[in-house]
């Protein structure tokens, strides 16, 4: 019996293919934590497109969002999971290896 070989891209996840989500977890992974206004700031995003992006991230169970305040004194605050953490490294480690 003959071993199917891996694919050099089995370590790329769907998830972490959009450069948007990619982006939000290399800032997430070397920190603790990062506000709302800080990722959309850094990352040069608007608002409704960070939303979607840390929602789909969320969705996948490699984000988790709190929220405290009402209005507009409160404060979004985004955390990478540990799924989240060992997901991004995989897919850094799988494109690193792709690109030599």
């Amino acid at each position: 019996m003959t071993e199917t070989p891996v694919s050099a891209l089995a370590g790329l996840d769907p998830v972490l293919n959009a450069p948007k989500r990619l982006a939000i977890m290399a800032v997430l992974t070397g920190a603790t934590s990062a506000d709302f206004g800080f990722l959309r700031d850094h990352l040069a995003v608007s608002d409704s497109d960070l939303s979607k992006q840390a929602g789909a991230l969320e969705a996948a169970g490699y984000l988790a969002i709190s929220k405290s305040g009402r209005g507009r004194g409160s404060t979004t605050t985004y955390k990478a999971t540990r799924p989240g953490r060992a997901a991004y490294t995989r897919h850094r480690d799988t494109l690193r290896a792709l690109l030599g």
